[in-house]
């Protein structure tokens, strides 16, 4: 029988092709268990991350409840007080006090105001919710210029809300206890409600955002933090409500027209005017969601 030579023999292996082989099957192995390890390691960060954020959620919830059993402790009721004070105190080159505004039910009445805002005022021809027509109020009543007014009208962290603020929760907070009840039965009321709807849907920015991006499902989270989900009127009721809120994080009364001004911040898109019509629109759309829930002002958010 023939014998081939070592060199020639077609059923022999090619040592370096072996050892190839070799070294691809434990480049393999190493690949997968890096991606073993990569996986494990993030699993447990998140995990890490989760209890982290629920031991952050007890404390806070913790602390509301202490607030609860002595609700004159929430460091918001501080703007409350101040609030009133610039209700009441002559001010402005005009030197009076704004007892003589009215929010909808009359000169001077703040009690359950809030509760029907937005609302269309025939004085000023427009749909105002409470911090737009408190400028109104102080432009006209007090004689406050309205560049003025709405330049850098938010506090940053740490520093206490503005006079429009402090104003805003000291007469949303004459309405706690109270239900939403804004009708939007005027035609004007029904185009600004029908403008905040559309907003709330519409995509744009850099990111292609919408609102609903973060808050038309229920258990969405950004950083952490949960979001509410203010598409279904039964979630929107149970948090709208508790809007100007003292946040623990920025250490400060937040109105619901500077928290907006956040969430388009957190979008990527141009921050809207104090008491603009997108403002304004947008508030009307979830306070008619939230229509029938409980109003709690001063909120405490985290």
């Amino acid at each position: 029988m023939y014998s081939y030579p070592a060199h020639n023999n077609p059923n022999k292996k090619p040592k370096k092709n072996l050892e190839t082989k070799n070294r691809t099957e434990d480049q393999q192995v190493t690949l997968k268990r890096t991606l073993l390890a990569v996986v494990c390691a993030a699993t447990a960060a998140v995990s890490f991350a989760a209890a982290q954020d629920a031991d952050t959620e007890k404390a806070i919830e913790k602390y509301r409840q202490m607030l609860r059993a002595d609700p004159w402790s929430n460091p918001g009721f501080l703007d409350v007080d101040r609030g009133e004070a610039l209700w009441k105190t002559a001010r402005g080159p005009n030197k009076v006090s704004l007892e003589k505004c009215d929010l909808g039910k009359g000169p001077g009445k703040v009690e359950g105001a809030f509760a029907e805002l937005p609302r269309f005022f025939a004085d000023a021809g427009k749909v105002m919710d409470l911090e737009s027509r408190l400028l109104w109020c102080q432009e006209k009543l007090q004689g406050f210029s309205h560049a003025d007014l709405i330049k850098r009208p938010h506090p940053g962290g740490g520093a206490p809300v503005k006079d429009t603020g402090a104003l805003a929760t000291y007469v949303a907070s004459k309405s706690s206890g109270m239900k939403y009840a804004a009708k939007f039965a005027h035609p004007k009321e029904k185009e600004v409600l029908a403008l905040g709807e559309t907003l709330f849907n519409r995509r744009s920015g850099p990111f292609d955002f919408a609102c609903t991006t973060c808050h038309a499902e229920s258990g969405k989270r950004i950083r952490l933090q949960g979001l509410a989900h203010l598409a279904d009127p039964k979630a929107a009721a149970k948090v709208v409500g508790e809007w100007p809120a003292y946040r623990v994080s920025n250490a400060h009364v937040m109105t619901m027209q500077h928290r907006l001004v956040d969430c388009y911040w957190q979008m990527r898109l141009p921050e809207p005017e104090l008491g603009s019509d997108v403002t304004v629109a947008l508030i009307s759309y979830l306070t008619n969601q939230a229509k029938g829930g409980d109003i709690s002002v001063p909120g405490l958010k985290r």
